[in-house]
């Protein structure tokens, strides 16, 4: 049994995640800045009879409020396992449109929300002796998304955070994994840009996104995906399997891929 922390937890991967590790035993803190959304995710996984949880409001973007979480899990349990730094924003539009408030509130949750994570999580790790972390990227992190640069930028950064720590940790008993799936039918999908200013691609996005890709995979089985890379300590963690032949394409011709991306530019463009 495992003792687990997943942020944005209420809904979407995390929520997908929590359920997967309760199911296998573990005791996981659901954490969410919706803290209604956590208890009510908490509450039906303790009816699984199997593993245990709790719920736990958390902003992110609240560096204090992330570690005093993180080491009060440790503390009452007296170690912390796994923690998941999986809450995100979707963050769209065409880059004329955008805004800094868009660039600055993609980077303090999809960024400095992963950071914040890791800084909590990685001393408490360091001084057990082992534990996992676990980054939530996107495949936006691996390949040319447009029509939202800011989420693009921050979970290329994502990527490079988590591959760098996990050089660094491997001596230190500590994993580090970064996943990085496809689009997802998430509630991400149908909230982008939020509170944030109008742009092409804002409130419900479904519609352009399943013309770029029309078979949407659940959050069920990224779960299960993210769970069975995490077992075998994979570094990436690509899902499903048309997101690693994207991410092979790009290898193979990144100039091609660009060329693949400005396809979709010009569908959005042709939509306004």
């Amino acid at each position: 049994m495992s003792i687990a922390i997943v942020t944005g937890g209420a809904s979407g991967i995390g929520r997908a995640i929590a359920t997967s590790l309760v199911a296998r035993g573990d005791t996981v803190v659901v954490a969410d800045i919706n803290e209604a959304g956590a208890k009510t995710v908490a509450d039906r996984l303790n009816g699984l009879g199997r593993g245990k949880a709790a719920a736990a409001r958390l902003d992110v973007t609240d560096a204090d409020a992330v570690t005093e979480l993180y080491k009060g899990v440790k503390d009452e349990h007296g170690r912390l396992d796994r923690v998941f730094n999986n809450a995100g924003i979707a963050v769209g539009g065409l880059a004329e449109e955008l805004t800094l408030d868009h660039w600055n509130r993609a980077i303090d949750i999809n960024l400095k929300g992963v950071v914040h994570g890791v800084n909590a999580a990685y001393p408490i790790m360091l001084e057990q002796g082992n534990g996992h972390i676990v980054n939530t990227a996107s495949l936006a992190g691996l390949v040319p998304m447009p029509v939202g640069i800011p989420y693009t930028a921050t979970k290329h950064a994502v990527v490079g955070l988590s591959l760098g720590l996990r050089a660094e940790a491997a001596g230190r008993g500590v994993k580090v994994s970064v996943v990085c799936p496809s689009f997802i039918n998430t509630p991400l999908l149908t909230n982008v840009n939020p509170d944030l200013p109008e742009t092409a691609l804002s409130g419900d996005a479904t519609g352009d996104i399943k013309k770029a890709s029309p078979f949407l995979y659940t959050a069920e089985k990224l779960a299960r995906d993210i769970m069975r890379g995490v077992d075998r300590n994979q570094a990436l963690i690509v899902a499903p399997r048309h997101g690693r032949a994207a991410w092979r394409g790009v290898r193979l011709s990144p100039s091609g891929a660009v060329r693949v991306a400005q396809i979709a530019v010009g569908r959005i463009r042709a939509g306004k």
